[in-house]
């Protein structure tokens, strides 16, 4: 007799369709009835805001990944706008998520993008194949009393923060009618973009954009994943450096859970804000680049001119050098840092300003490398 291999999740599956379908019929509904003011907007920017990032900042770079240290007012609002996401407790929410890293892209991964993007965005929620991850993925979570708190109560907490909350502030600001509103705006259509905003970082994130630091995994960046994930669409880089709290690591890439962290750090909510050195990143980066163009050759049936394969070898010997005077300085430069007593101000300043040459030496190094490697590439392409 015929078995389905996979367990149905009742209540998942029915909240899941619940408010999807609630949100294309009954919230248009509303919409072409009474339609929208600045106080349904607000409100439901504003939930979409504090839950996803309650998520992001919250439940993955603060518990899942230990980035950072958050106050208890922090921790606290995250729990709260955690639950009203509708995603789990926290702590159920880390155990998936720290297992996910464990064995991503395998069978053990919770939602293993090669099982298919369905079962990586939304069907890991719907249909079940094995246990549910155990709590003893989060042990050091479990000593937290808030995180706690919130797992013991969190069913309430979520139907109170998610529905209960947005109700009682429409109907304090304009009676039945903004209540039904806030309701349907900021409580079930809220959810259901929060919802597949936080399940593309699982399917989308695995399957579009770049892998300029590892193709270890399936995780990639993308500029357009990172608007609509909060941050989160540099997705390549998190895998490869999870315990950083940023995620678009470069000053110019979009990721607002970075900065709210950083703002959160400066006004004393925050602390312990973890990174990785710049020159690990930049030694990932270079890494995977000659990985790329090492198989790009040996794809080649043509082999490379020696005075090509002397070029690469000349910027290659010049980008190592440069790089080592550089990690050097700078090592010596840090540990002045820490023994400030014990050197002058004038030593300190003499070191910075050496750094800064050697930085700009291996800037210009690296650039000369990626110059050569681009014109290799289109030497191989022609040949």
């Amino acid at each position: 007799m015929f078995r389905f291999p996979y367990k149905i999740e009742w209540v998942n599956t029915l909240f899941l369709m619940g408010t999807f379908l609630t949100t294309i019929t009954a919230v248009p509904a509303y919409l072409w009835f009474y339609g929208i003011d600045g106080f349904q907007l607000g409100l439901f920017l504003f939930f979409v805001f504090a839950t996803g990032m309650s998520i992001t900042l919250g439940y993955h770079r603060c518990f899942s990944h230990l980035t950072f240290k958050a106050g208890w007012p922090v921790k606290l609002f995250t729990l709260l706008f955690g639950a009203a996401a509708f995603e789990g407790s926290a702590l159920r929410w880390s155990a998936d998520h720290r297992r996910h890293h464990k064995f991503v892209d395998h069978d053990d991964d919770p939602y293993d993008i090669s099982k298919g993007f369905f079962h990586a965005h939304i069907g890991w929620l719907l249909f079940r194949s094995g246990p549910d991850t155990p709590l003893t993925w989060v042990r050091d979570l479990q000593n937290d009393k808030l995180a706690c708190w919130q797992h013991k109560y969190y069913v309430p907490l979520a139907i109170v923060m998610c529905f209960v909350v947005p109700t009682l502030i429409g109907f304090a600001v304009g009676g039945a009618k903004a209540a039904l509103g806030a309701f349907l705006l900021a409580g079930v259509a809220r959810t259901v973009v929060v919802h597949h905003s936080t399940f593309c970082i699982n399917s989308l994130c695995h399957w579009i954009g770049d892998r300029p630091y590892s193709t270890r995994c399936t995780a990639r960046d993308s500029f357009f994943m990172a608007l609509l994930t909060f941050g989160e669409g540099y997705h390549n880089y998190h895998h490869e450096f999870q315990h950083d709290y940023r995620n678009g690591v470069k000053p110019w890439q979009f990721d607002p859970t970075k900065w709210t962290i950083w703002l959160l750090n400066k006004v004393g909510l925050a602390s312990n804000l973890r990174t990785v050195p710049e020159e690990k990143i930049l030694k990932a980066q270079i890494a995977e680049r000659q990985r790329h163009l090492s198989e790009t050759l040996s794809a080649s049936p043509a082999p490379l001119s020696d005075s090509l394969h002397a070029m690469l070898q000349t910027a290659q010997d010049r980008m190592h050098e440069a790089m080592a005077q550089w990690e050097q300085l700078l090592k010596e430069y840090r540990e002045a840092a820490e023994r400030r007593g014990e050197i002058s101000r004038c030593q300190r300043r003499e070191m910075k300003n050496r750094v800064e040459e050697a930085t700009a030496r291996m800037r210009e190094a690296v650039q000369d490398w990626i110059s050569t490697h681009k014109l290799i590439y289109s030497a191989v392409q022609a040949a």
